[in-house]
């Protein structure tokens, strides 16, 4: 695992190669993508490899069961329970287990927490590693090469490309997933939250906010 201060350009021959376009322009990269996906899966059901019907089931329990309402209910639970905060920080994995959703994937999860002071924020820069068991499917921006070059190098400026503008005060810290070590944030949690349950806590937390390319929605955004 390894972490880059956002201020840097570390070292590496993976970081080499520059992106000069923002990431606002990815939205061609999911087209293709989605072709060459729908592609593979046509050549693969026609050879007899792949059961169409079981793909769906796989990917709908992805997206719709699992997508990131794993990580939402163990960030809702740090909000709610400090000594369940302490341990998600001290052993991610361990942790989720105890909610029963840890898998192999979760093997080597670390938590990283927002505060007022730092704003962590996560990638892939070899190829595209990522919790799946408690994220759900990555979006398709994580594994582009906008977004796995310029977090290293532009932290800020990938962050106000997602809509999001921190305080210059505030440190950015990136940090690197690998096949053996995954990241999710702890983003903090919106003002206003005071004695609310643990469900309404994990309607505010986002994907995005638990890859920290985004915040947790605010405490409005929920119906009382």
């Amino acid at each position: 695992m390894s972490q880059h201060d956002g201020d840097h350009h570390p070292d590496g021959d993976h970081h080499g190669d520059p992106h000069h376009h923002a990431l606002g322009a990815h939205g061609s990269d999911l087209s293709e993508m989605q072709l060459r996906v729908r592609a593979l899966e046509s050549i693969l059901t026609e050879k007899g490899y792949v059961d169409p019907a079981a793909l769906d089931r796989i990917i709908e329990a992805y997206e719709t069961r699992i997508g990131p309402h794993n990580g939402a209910r163990a960030v809702a639970k740090a909000w709610a329970d400090p000594a369940f905060k302490r341990a998600l920080l001290e052993d991610a994995t361990a942790a989720v287990g105890t909610l029963g959703f840890a898998s192999r994937v979760g093997d080597h999860l670390v938590a990283v927490e927002n505060t007022p002071h730092v704003h962590n924020m996560v990638v892939c820069t070899l190829c595209s590693c990522y919790p799946w068991e408690v994220l759900g499917l990555p979006p398709t921006w994580y594994k582009s090469a906008p977004y796995r070059s310029r977090a290293v190098i532009d932290p800020r400026g990938v962050l106000a490309d997602f809509g999001v503008t921190l305080p210059a005060a505030i440190e950015i810290r990136v940090w690197d997933s690998t096949a053996e070590t995954r990241f999710m944030v702890l983003p903090l949690r919106p003002p206003g939250t005071e004695g609310w349950s643990e469900e309404k806590l994990a309607a505010l937390v986002t994907r995005d906010c638990m890859i920290g390319t985004g915040l947790a929605k605010s405490a409005g955004a929920v119906a009382p």
